[in-house]
């Protein structure tokens, strides 16, 4: 009888409440977070022609690399912890950073400004190759050390968090945090790019159509590792071709930087606008520790990003062939270039593909005049960028040159890898005069 008394009233309760819903000539919706959005505003085309300029005092970014550089004394650290915190700290005294010491520096500036940075993934705090080191237990009792939350007493708060396995659940989390949290800095990274397609209708649905549907704004930030080093089908690709096909009305960044410096001042773009835009990287394996891809702090302290990167060595006069890259792939051309001799070419990096800096890549046609304007990538011909920049810059006679079309997105052997790579630089340097 009790039992059928609370179905009873339960029910009637719900015949009620629909009588009353029937009576409304219309539903209000109510916007729940239109207070916290208050002073930002949609973009515009205009935004993305030049990014505002982030630099930070060079005195202020060498004091706070050398306080997330140094671990709280009176512990007791493993061996390698130490030594990894005592090779940031030289890199910073001695003005040459790595990409994770660059990418520290720029959420510490970020924190000392008053805005939150949260990070999660599934190996976020060390950093699936090592390089961040987020967060360090102490050897004896495994009490956990954050620096970035030891710069400042009125700094804002960092949190970061290795998340359970599931790419959807998180990501669909992230982008709803950030929703809610625009002053703040939303990070969620992939162990490898690849790993993106088990939150893909996250994806679809949110990240990159929510705006066009609701009018919604998200500054969520993806780091996707991207590259081609022979690690196989599952570790080697962001998928941006993926992404590209769904640019369309500013709804979303991408990029592919290659220096520590660019991508310190892309973290800080990200929060110095007025507005707030998802922003998918295609982030670094090679350039982590490699000698080349490093930066200075004078980089960092004045300029902006970069969203076209010329050639420094390449000489008005003598250059025949443009070839423009993204990424790391840059670094392997250039420097098969410089070990062949060639002096003919010049290799200028398009560090943002979306939106994409039309102008600046035209301004460098017009500045070499060359006869021959190449797209090179290390993706095969039908993933990468190459049939998205034919089809943006259909005026302008692109020659491709890429890894031969594939169904995988890359090789499972590394003997196979080498031998395409091989073939990609045949490929490339038919245009080269020694």
């Amino acid at each position: 009888d009790v039992a059928k008394k609370i179905e009873d009233d339960y029910n009637a309760f719900l015949e009620n409440e629909h009588e009353t819903s029937r009576k409304n000539d219309k539903a209000i919706v109510w916007d729940f977070l239109s207070k916290t959005w208050e002073g930002y505003r949609h973009s515009k085309p205009a935004d993305f022609d030049q990014s505002p300029e982030t630099g930070i005092a060079k005195d202020k970014l060498l004091a706070l690399g050398k306080k997330l550089a140094t671990l709280p004394e009176g512990k007791k650290y493993f061996r390698k912890i130490q030594k990894i915190f005592d090779d940031r700290l030289a890199a910073v005294e001695t003005n040459n950073l790595d990409w994770g010491t660059a990418e520290m520096l720029a959420y510490a500036t970020l924190l000392t400004e008053g805005n939150p940075v949260r990070l999660s993934g599934q190996d976020v705090e060390r950093g699936t190759f090592s390089h961040r080191h987020a967060v360090v237990k102490t050897e004896d009792t495994e009490e956990e050390i954050e620096t970035l939350n030891m710069l400042a007493e009125n700094q804002a708060p960092f949190s970061v968090y290795n998340s359970f396995l599931s790419e959807y659940g998180v990501l669909g989390f992230e982008y709803g945090y950030s929703l809610a949290t625009p002053q703040g800095l939303t990070i969620w990274e992939a162990q490898f790019g690849d790993f993106f397609n088990g939150a893909q209708i996250m994806i679809d649905q949110f990240i990159t159509a929510g705006e066009d549907k609701w009018s919604t704004q998200s500054g969520l930030v993806m780091l996707l590792p991207h590259g081609y080093e022979g690690q196989g089908a599952e570790h080697s690709s962001g998928r941006m071709e993926r992404f590209l096909q769904q640019c369309a009305d500013e709804n979303i960044q991408l990029v592919n930087t290659s220096t520590p410096a660019n991508h310190f001042h892309l973290l800080r773009r990200q929060m110095n606008r007025p507005f707030r835009k998802p922003l998918v990287v295609f982030s670094p394996k090679m350039l982590l520790r490699y000698p080349s891809a490093t930066s200075t702090l004078e980089e960092m302290a004045t300029g902006r990003f970069q969203e076209v990167i010329d050639d420094a060595k390449a000489k008005v006069g003598t250059i025949d062939t443009v070839v423009f890259c993204s990424g790391k792939f840059y670094y392997e051309a250039s420097e098969k270039a410089t070990e062949m001799g060639v002096d003919n070419m010049a290799f200028v990096r398009v560090e943002q593909l979306y939106p994409l800096p039309q102008k600046q890549i035209e301004a460098v046609i017009a500045k070499y005049q060359p006869k021959n304007i190449v797209w090179a990538q290390e993706e095969p011909e039908n993933m990468g960028a190459w049939h998205y920049i034919a089809m943006k810059l259909r005026h302008i006679p692109f020659i491709g040159i890429t890894r031969v079309a594939a169904a995988a997105a890359a090789e499972g052997s590394k003997k196979l890898h080498e031998r395409r790579l091989k073939q990609l630089f045949a490929d490339l340097f038919q245009f080269a005069k020694k």
